[in-house]
């Protein structure tokens, strides 16, 4: 697989939500590659901190669960909620990049701008939709950008995603 262009940098993306009116604050720390990672090391950032699964189903239907970091998921049913084919499983790194731009470890909601075909559908967990503020990796697992809810909202929409806000989490 291929990408016909180059994923979109955490300076795109920052000018993209800045082209939007959407005002953000990223956080620079050391790379997180877990939610144990990111609890010790990003220090004391208020909001609802993220956890993503990029899912795919056996009729190659991709799909990006954000949920709160300390969610738990069930894997075994949640292709039942999300609309999938069929059961789900980790989408290969591969696809990972193609899709949405980023490395496993650096899988974000903001990695839609890089999705332009639209092929990732974008589900939204209720109970981390009810967070003011939402944080998320800016492309890179070296930071931290904080987004309000609704601005969230705003940046899925204008990358032509319709997020689905659904209770995904036990």
């Amino acid at each position: 697989m291929t990408a016909t262009t180059a994923p979109k940098t955490r300076a795109e993306l920052l000018a993209y939500l800045a082209e939007l009116g959407i005002s953000v604050t990223t956080h620079d720390h050391p790379p997180l590659f877990t939610v144990a990672d990111s609890q010790a090391l990003r220090g004391a950032i208020p909001g609802g901190h993220t956890k993503n699964l990029f899912l795919k189903d056996k009729k190659d239907n991709f799909f990006l669960v954000t949920v709160d970091e300390d969610a738990n998921v069930d894997l075994k049913q949640i292709h039942q909620l999300i609309g999938a084919a069929s059961r789900v499983s980790f989408g290969k790194p591969e696809a990972l990049m193609e899709l949405l731009g980023v490395i496993p470890g650096a899988v974000t909601v903001f990695g839609l701008i890089n999705d332009t075909a639209g092929k990732v559908k974008v589900v939204l967990d209720a109970p981390l939709m009810e967070n003011a503020t939402i944080n998320a990796h800016p492309l890179t697992n070296e930071a931290t950008t904080s987004i309000g809810r609704d601005e969230l909202l705003r940046f899925v929409k204008a990358t032509g995603h319709d997020p689905v806000i659904l209770k995904v989490s036990a």
